[in-house]
C-alpha cells in the first residue's frame, strides 16, 4: 500500500483500519435528536447559513514572469513565506473571519456530537507475529491516538507497549508505525508530534518496557528489516539528517545497517550511493536471510529492483529499466514478482534468482481484467489481491499457480492491510465496505473460509443504507465507474441533496472501505457519490498514465461528466451538489471549481494543491514530478498552465460557496497553496457566497491528528456543506 502523495509503502504492520461502526438500535433517538433530525430540518426548510461580511483585504504585490514566452501573473506570492510577521496576522485575521462564520452555524454542535459519538467506537489494525506473540494497535473510546498492544499467542492477554495518549498533553503526538524483531522482543517504531510525520525512530525491549539508547531522527519510514538474531537491521533514512528541512525526509535517502549499541551516524551504507535525490531506495530481506531485495523508487508505478547475495555481496539485477513497477518475495531461491511489465493490470511471476533475466521469467498468475493488487506467500501459498471494477477479490495458488481457490469474503468492499509471516503459515486481513466497519480475519493458507479475529462496534445501522455502482461516460467516451451510498429507496427525482467526492491520481483507487466521515450525511437522508476517475489503479497501470502528467485534464473531465450526469438522471437536485477533496482530490475540486464554477453549489478543498507552476519548489514536492511534471519543462508548463486552478481564477466570476482547509504542520502539501487560492478567490469572485480558509496548528496532512481535531474539522465541514444547500 502506497501512502498519499509520498510513494513510500506504509508500514503492513500499522496498517491502521478506518474506525469500525455497527448500529445499535437503541441509539436510533439519539440519532433522531441530533444531526439527522437537524440537518433534514435545515434542508427542508431553506434555512440557510448566517449572513457573512465581507472578508480581510489582502494586499496585492504583483510579480509578473514570462515562462517559457507566456506571461504569469501572481499576485501573492508574498503569502509563500509562512513565518512572517505579515503572513501570521493575515492567517489570524482570515481564521477570525472564518470562526465568526462556522461558529455561528445552529447544526455545527449537532454535527460534532454525532462525529464524536461514531468515532467514539475506535479503530484495530491488523496484527503482525513476530516470536509467538502478536502486535497491533486499537484506538477505544475517545482517545485521541491508537495506542500498541502485544498479545504472547492468539489468545492471550494484551500488554501495551506504547500509549502516545500519555506522551503529550493535546493529544498530537502518534506513533507513526512500528516494526517487531523476528522474535518479538524488540519493537521498533516511529514517533512524530503535531501531524509532522517526521518520524524519531526508537527501539524498544518489549520485557523490561524501556527504549534502548538507540535514537534515529528524521528518519519518516525507515522500514527496519531484523536480523533472525535481533542483533541488528537495515533500514532507510536520509543521507545527511541534520540538514534536511521540513518535509524533506525523502530525499537524498540511502540504505543502511545498524548493529543496536552504535551510533547511527556511524552506520555504514548498504545500497543507494549516486541515486538522484529525488528517487528513494528502500530494503526487504528475505525470511532465511540469504538475500536482500533492494528496491528504488522513482514514481508512481515506475522503479527498480535489485538483489544481492548476503554471503558473496553480489548484486543482481531484476529490472532497472525505469517504465514499470516491481514488488516481491524471495522463498529459497525464487522471487515471486508482482509486477505490471508487460501487463498493464499486472501478473505474478517467478524469477529463479540463479538465471534472473526477463527471458527467464516464469508466469504464474497471468494478467486478466481483474487488477492484481498485491501478491504474498501464506506458507506454501500465494495469496493474490485482486480488484474487479473497484472492489476487492481474494484468491489463493500454490506455488507454481496451479489450484485456484477463492477466499470467501463478506460481500462488495475492500480488501486491506494483509499481513503475513513466512513463519507463521496464517496472515491476517481487514474487510469494509462504505456502510460497513472493517474487520479483522485470521486465514491459513490452505484456507478459503477466514475466521473473525476482532471487529469493533458502534451506532451505525449498515442495513438502513445501499451502495450501489454505476457507470458513465466521461468527455471522451471513457466509461467511468462510481459508488452512490445513501438510505434505501433515495427518490430519482432531482430532489435530493448530493455530495460527490473524487481523488483521481498516484495510482491509488477509491475501493469501498469504511469512512466515519459520511455518515452525518447519509443518515441525513442525503446522497454520497465517490468517482472512481482516471489517474488511479482501478484498471491497472494504462488508467493510472491516462490521469497523468499531460493527461492530467482527463480527470477533471470525468470528475465534472460525474456531476452532469447525476444531475442529468435526476439522482440529485441540480441546485444542491457540492464537492469535496483533498490533497490530489484538493487539487481535482480547485480545477473543477475552476474550470466550471456553475456546476456545484459548494465546494471544500482540503490539503490541496493548487499554484502548479510552483509546487515541486515546496516540502517533498519534488517526489511528485514524475506524476504532474514540472513548469521549468515547456512541454509540462504548458499543461499545467492550463489548469493549475490559482492561475485559472477569473475576476467577475460568481464562485461557489468555498471552503478550503490546511494545516501549519502539513509536511506533504505546503499550506502555502491554500493560502493563495483563498486570497486571489476571495477578490476575484462577484458573488456573495462565503469564501473561507480553515487554518489548523499543531497539525499536518491527516495521518497522527488527534481524534479531537478530526471531530471538531468534520463538524466544521459538514455544517458548512449543510447550510450552503438550502
Amino acid at each position: 500500500m502506497l501512502d498519499f502523495l509520498t510513494g513510500m509503502r506504509l508500514p503492513r504492520d500499522n496498517d491502521l483500519c478506518a474506525v469500525g461502526c455497527r448500529y445499535d438500535r437503541r441509539m436510533e433517538s439519539k440519532i433522531l435528536s441530533s444531526v439527522a433530525c437537524i440537518a433534514a430540518m435545515k434542508l427542508v426548510s431553506g434555512c440557510g447559513g448566517p449572513a457573512i461580511g465581507p472578508p480581510p483585504d489582502t494586499e496585492i504585490r504583483m510579480i509578473e514572469e514570462e515562462i517559457h514566452g507566456v506571461n504569469v501573473q501572481d499576485p501573492y506570492r508574498w503569502l509563500e513565506e509562512s513565518d512572517t510577521t505579515e503572513t501570521r496576522d493575515w492567517i489570524s485575521e482570515q481564521s477570525a473571519y472564518s470562526r465568526s462564520y462556522l461558529d455561528s452555524l445552529p447544526m455545527r454542535e449537532a454535527i460534532r456530537q454525532r462525529m464524536a459519538e461514531i468515532l467514539a467506537s475506535g479503530s484495530i489494525s491488523t496484527p503482525t507475529e513476530a516470536g509467538g506473540r502478536y502486535f497491533y494497535s486499537r484506538r477505544s473510546g475517545d482517545q485521541d491516538q491508537p495506542v500498541v498492544f502485544m498479545r504472547n499467542g492468539l489468545d492471550g492477554d494484551e500488554q501495551v507497549l506504547l500509549d502516545p495518549n500519555s506522551m503529550s498533553t493535546d493529544g498530537t503526538t502518534t506513533v507513526d508505525w512500528f516494526v517487531p524483531s523476528k522474535d518479538g522482543k524488540l519493537l521498533a517504531y516511529g514517533k512524530s508530534v503535531q501531524g509532522t510525520e517526521t518520524s524519531t525512530m526508537y527501539l524498544r525491549d518489549v520485557e523490561s518496557g524501556e527504549d534502548l539508547s538507540d535514537v534515529f531522527p528524521k528518519v519518516r519510514f525507515a522500514n527496519p528489516q531484523w536480523l533472525k538474531d535481533g542483533s541488528g537491521f537495515y533500514y532507510s533514512r536520509p543521507r545527511d539528517v541534520e540538514s534536511i528541512g521540513p518535509g524533506e525526509e525523502l530525499y537524498d535517502r540511502r540504505v543502511y545497517f545498524h548493529e543496536l549499541g552504535r551510533n547511527y551516524d556511524e552506520d555504514p551504507v548498504v545500497f543507494g550511493e549516486g541515486l538522484d535525490k529525488a528517487h528513494i531506495p528502500d530494503a526487504v530481506l528475505s525470511h532465511d536471510e540469504r538475500y536482500l531485495l533492494l528496491d528504488t523508487f522513482l514514481g508512481w508505478g515506475r522503479n527498480h529492483l535489485y538483489v544481492q547475495n548476503r554471503a558473496t555481496s553480489q548484486m543482481v539485477t531484476i529490472a532497472d529499466g525505469g517504465e514499470f513497477s516491481y514488488a516481491g518475495e524471495i522463498l529459497e531461491d525464487t522471487l515471486y514478482l508482482h509486477t505490471n511489465q508487460n501487463a498493464p493490470r499486472y501478473r505474478v511471476v517467478a524469477v529463479d534468482l540463479r538465471r534472473p533475466e526477463p527471458a527467464n521469467w516464469t508466469t504464474i498468475i497471468p494478467e486478466s481484467e481483474a487488477v492484481i493488487e498485491f501478491a504474498r506467500i501464506v506458507g506454501q501459498r500465494v495469496f493474490v489481491g485482486r480488484m474487479e471494477d473497484a472492489h476487492s477479490e481474494l484468491y489463493s495458488y500454490a506455488l507454481d499457480g496451479s489450484d485456484e481457490r477463492k477466499v470467501r469474503l463478506p460481500g462488495l468492499g475492500t480488501v486491506g492491510g494483509f499481513e503475513s509471516q513466512r513463519s507463521s503459515g496464517e496472515a491476517f486481513f481487514s474487510f469494509s465496505s462504505y456502510v460497513q466497519a472493517p474487520t479483522v480475519f485470521r486465514i491459513q493458507g490452505h484456507e478459503v473460509e477466514p475466521i473473525l479475529w476482532e471487529a469493533v462496534d458502534s451506532p451505525v445501522d449498515s442495513d438502513a443504507f445501499e451502495v450501489r455502482q454505476v457507470f458513465f461516460p466521461s468527455k471522451d467516451g471513457t466509461r467511468i465507474p462510481m459508488y452512490l451510498i445513501g438510505r434505501h429507496g433515495l427518490p430519482a427525482d432531482g430532489t435530493v441533496p448530493g455530495l460527490l467526492y473524487g481523488y483521481g491520481g498516484f495510482n491509488i483507487a477509491l475501493t469501498p472501505s469504511y469512512s466515519t466521515w459520511i455518515f452525518p450525511w447519509i443518515e441525513a437522508g442525503n446522497l454520497l457519490v465517490i468517482a472512481n476517475l482516471r489517474g488511479g489503479s482501478e484498471y491497472g497501470e494504462d488508467w493510472h498514465r491516462a490521469g497523468m502528467l499531460g493527461n492530467k485534464q482527463n480527470v477533471f473531465d470525468d470528475f465534472v461528466a460525474a456531476g452532469e450526469y447525476l444531475k442529468a438522471e435526476g439522482l440529485v437536485d441540480p441546485d444542491r451538489l457540492a464537492i469535496h477533496g483533498r490533497s490530489n482530490g484538493g487539487l481535482l475540486v480547485g480545477a473543477a471549481m475552476t474550470q466550471r464554477p456553475e456546476l456545484w453549489r459548494s465546494v471544500v478543498c482540503g490539503v490541496p494543491l493548487l499554484d502548479m507552476l510552483r509546487y515541486d519548489k515546496f516540502r517533498m514536492a519534488k517526489l511528485w514530478v514524475s506524476e504532474y511534471g514540472s513548469a521549468e519543462n515547456p512541454e509540462d508548463f504548458a499543461w499545467l498552465h492550463a489548469y493549475s486552478p490559482y492561475h485559472r481564477i477569473e475576476a467577475g466570476t460568481a464562485y461557489p460557496a468555498t471552503l478550503i482547509y490546511t494545516a501549519d504542520s502539513d509536511s506533504r502539501v505546503d499550506p502555502m497553496h491554500a493560502r493563495k487560492m483563498i486570497a486571489r478567490l476571495q477578490t476575484a469572485t462577484s458573488g456573495d457566497a462565503p469564501i473561507l480558509l480553515r487554518y489548523e496548528q499543531s497539525a499536518g496532512h491527516g495521518r497522527g491528528k488527534p481524534l479531537h481535531k478530526i471531530v471538531d474539522e468534520w463538524a466544521d465541514i459538514w455544517s458548512f456543506v449543510f447550510a450552503q444547500l438550502e
